[in-house]
């Protein structure tokens, strides 16, 4: 896919699997790519329709909780494009927790009882229930890797002020409790997820995708119970399967480490799975819509004209 140049356009990012473009100062277009990243790489090959599944998950939650707390999107006018508002980012990712999974399992096992300010109960095996959901932020760093950052240490450093914090705790809370409500009725469960914020004046908004496969885990309900007494994996639906893929190819996104060669078969497959998790995430059918660049570009020009009326 090109970049695009749109009327009014300001500023123009292409992030690892996204391209965002400002458009004047109060919009933002943000096209979902078919590209994938894995250990912060972008792998060799696009995979189909990725870009189509994860916009229109995300499409799809934001409109399912946006009586929680106000957010960005405000229309969606091509498969992989939303166009919505351009908010001043809170530099914090709201990080919830519902399961002992991943780095908090890590932090875990290595003994450790307390994550980003969360104290975490004993007596804990991986991928059990915290007794409630936990928050464990993490600072959005312009490069490299995010880090960990307690509750205490965002207000001293003034990423938010006090009553921010709260305001964004309450909603990540309330919004992970409607993303287990709705990932229950399709035998999920969602097991962690991040949120993003930002403001436009003095509303926070919530921002990004929410509840997809790239910024969730989701366990299958059916059978956790007796995997866990069992000592079993769970079953998850994540982009996991790729981490794995890379993994057993000697590739951790290290220096020196080549990323292995992607052939149609596997590309096919990632392709697929992407798919099963759109219509297992969200209980639809998957409708593949492939357009071209020229009648992409001419539907988000439409849109915008209609925006900006």
């Amino acid at each position: 896919m090109n970049s695009f140049q749109f009327p009014n356009q300001t500023k123009f990012y292409k992030g690892k699997v996204r391209d965002v473009y400002s458009i004047g100062n109060d919009l933002l277009v943000m096209i979902a790519s078919n590209r994938i990243s894995a250990f912060d790489v972008i792998l060799p090959r696009p995979i189909p329709f990725k870009g189509q599944v994860l916009n229109q998950i995300a499409a799809y939650m934001l409109k399912a909780t946006e009586d929680i707390c106000p957010n960005w999107l405000l229309t969606v006018p091509a498969p992989n494009v939303g166009i919505g508002k351009r908010c001043v980012p809170f530099k914090i990712e709201m990080v919830v927790r519902g399961n002992l999974v991943g780095h908090a399992w890590r932090t875990y096992s290595s003994g450790k009882r307390e994550l980003c300010g969360a104290v975490l109960p004993e007596g804990l095996k991986e991928n059990d229930y915290f007794p409630t959901p936990i928050i464990t932020p993490s600072t959005k760093a312009e490069e490299g890797h995010d880090e960990d950052i307690s509750p205490a240490e965002i207000i001293e450093k003034g990423l938010c002020t006090k009553e921010e914090w709260q305001q964004l705790s309450n909603y990540a809370l309330q919004l992970f409790a409607r993303g287990k409500e709705i990932a229950a009725k399709q035998g999920l469960i969602l097991v962690d997820t991040k949120y993003e914020f930002g403001k436009i004046g003095d509303t926070i908004y919530l921002m990004d995708e929410i509840h997809t496969p790239d910024s969730s885990r989701y366990f299958y309900a059916d059978g956790f119970e007796e995997r866990q007494l069992s000592g079993e994996r769970q079953k998850q639906l994540s982009k996991e399967f790729v981490r794995e893929w890379l993994i057993a190819n000697n590739f951790m996104g290290k220096e020196g480490q080549t990323v292995p060669e992607m052939n149609d078969e596997w590309v096919n497959t990632i392709s697929k799975r992407y798919i099963e998790l759109y219509e297992k995430v969200i209980g639809q059918s998957f409708v593949p819509e492939e357009l071209t660049d020229e009648e992409t570009e001419k539907r988000i020009v439409a849109a915008l004209a209609e925006l900006t009326k």
